[in-house]
């Protein structure tokens, strides 16, 4: 589907630690993914110290410093352990994630377990690796048949993508075909390939068509809510203007954004992707969020239309530096079933294709292949049009902290604060339900 996501589903490598003047370690190199590397740690006699050495082993080995989440009990037994995520500098700046386990198994004496695998796939054999360790691994006094489970796999319901998340998140209702809004218990919150069209105003016909708007024309149609901004521009400027025309649109006020760096993203040609780092405040009076995102836009069509999608996380300014790391393993996790949102797209367009060839057989008919053509490519760009008017109110509704639920009982649909959603889903799962994008009503939802 989009080239780009590439750069965000990242092709990692596993990896190893070694820990220099050091007893020889145990090495596993997991079945079911993932490397492990346990034994003692000579020198240490706590276990901070441990965790310590083999960060600065780490760190020296792959040019990077790992960044590391808040330290945590393991259920089960004595030992303590913490989630990182590091960049290999030395191999194309490949992205690692791991779980670092420190245990003491005598007065001055600390063991330690380190499990590596591709970032993008180690929220799934993390647990697994978990299982290899501690069935051969047996460091503490108390039971080991403990899986720590930090990070959960979660799959949206059309298979479309996948996430691994930390316990106590949750998948927003409006999530689907391809894309994954989910939000943290402390005001932490994940948008994963979310795309939005956008006209170019620098294409002649995108210009007429705002002519046509500034003379009343085209009133309660897709083009007068489109948005029209010039492509080509800075992007971390584009993504911010952009933001806030949508915030607009949803009668919210404008967002404060600082944001401290961009830089070039990889990308497949032509696609234009940047790394944006900083902070912003939703003027929702949750304060200010540390931000870091991906976004990407594809040339303009012949037509004028762009593409622009983001890949972003927030998280409140007093907790980022003990989430980062967690954060940063969420967005490597993330993965796409790209076969999957192609068929579904191929599905809307099925039928006005399978039209035009069926009349294309029709030798002696040119004139009516060329109006089949015509009427279906209408018809493609009113269904773009209308999915594209349902997801800026997904977005919309998403920024305002507002889900759509149905009344089962009375068949109607309202929009509803996340809270009263929650709530009256929960109290009555049989008559209220979570509408998702796809199922939005015209005129009611959107």
């Amino acid at each position: 589907m989009l080239a780009c996501k590439r750069f965000v589903v990242f092709l990692l490598v596993a990896a190893c630690v070694t820990v220099a003047a050091q007893t020889v370690l145990k090495t596993i190199d997991n079945p079911q993914g993932g490397r492990i590397v346990y034994g003692p740690v000579d020198g240490q006699t706590t276990e901070a110290g441990a965790m310590g050495a083999i960060l600065r082993s780490l760190h020296d080995q792959y040019g990077d410093k790992p960044q590391v989440g808040k330290v945590f009990q393991v259920r089960g037994n004595n030992s303590v352990a913490v989630f990182f995520t590091l960049v290999n500098r030395n191999q194309g700046n490949m992205q690692l994630a791991g779980m670092l386990i420190a245990s003491p198994v005598s007065p001055g004496h600390i063991e330690a377990a380190l499990m590596t695998d591709q970032a993008a796939r180690f929220g799934s054999t993390i647990n697994p690796m978990l299982s290899t360790l501690f069935g051969v691994w047996h460091p503490a006094t108390e039971s080991h048949s403990s899986t720590a489970t930090t990070l959960q796999p979660y799959t949206l319901p059309d298979h479309s993508a996948s996430v691994s998340l930390p316990v106590g998140w949750h998948v927003l209702p409006n999530s689907g075909m391809g894309t994954i809004l989910a939000e943290g218990p402390n005001g932490e919150a994940a948008t994963l390939d979310y795309s939005y069209l956008a006209m170019d105003t620098n294409n002649p016909s995108v210009r007429q068509t705002m002519t046509i708007l500034q003379r009343g024309g085209l009133v309660n149609t897709s083009y007068a809510q489109a948005l029209y901004y010039p492509y080509g521009g800075d992007l971390g400027k584009t993504f911010v203007d952009l933001t806030q025309m949508i915030r607009r649109k949803a009668g919210l006020p404008p967002a404060m954004y600082q944001l401290s760096s961009e830089t070039p993203a990889s990308s497949a040609t032509p696609w234009r992707c940047a790394h944006l780092t900083g902070q912003a405040d939703f003027q929702d009076g949750k304060g200010t969020r540390e931000l870091n995102m991906v976004f990407c836009s594809s040339p303009p069509t012949p037509h004028g239309n762009y593409m622009c999608t983001v890949y972003a996380t927030s998280v409140p300014v007093a907790l980022a530096e003990k989430e980062r790391a967690t954060i940063g393993a969420i967005l490597a996790t993330f993965s796409e079933n790209q076969a999957i949102v192609q068929a579904q797209a191929g599905a809307i367009a099925a039928p006005a294709i399978e039209a035009i060839h069926e009349i294309g057989r029709q030798a002696a008919q040119q004139a009516a292949v060329a109006h089949a053509a015509e009427d279906a490519h209408n018809r493609s760009v009113e269904k773009r049009w209308d999915d594209q008017d349902k997801q800026n109110q997904a977005f919309s509704n998403y920024l305002l902290d507002q889900t759509v639920i149905q009344d089962n009982l009375n068949h109607t649909h309202s929009t509803e604060w996340n809270q009263t959603a929650d709530a009256m889903v929960r109290n009555n799962p049989d008559r209220y339900e979570y509408v998702t994008t796809p199922n939005f009503w015209k005129g009611v939802d959107y």
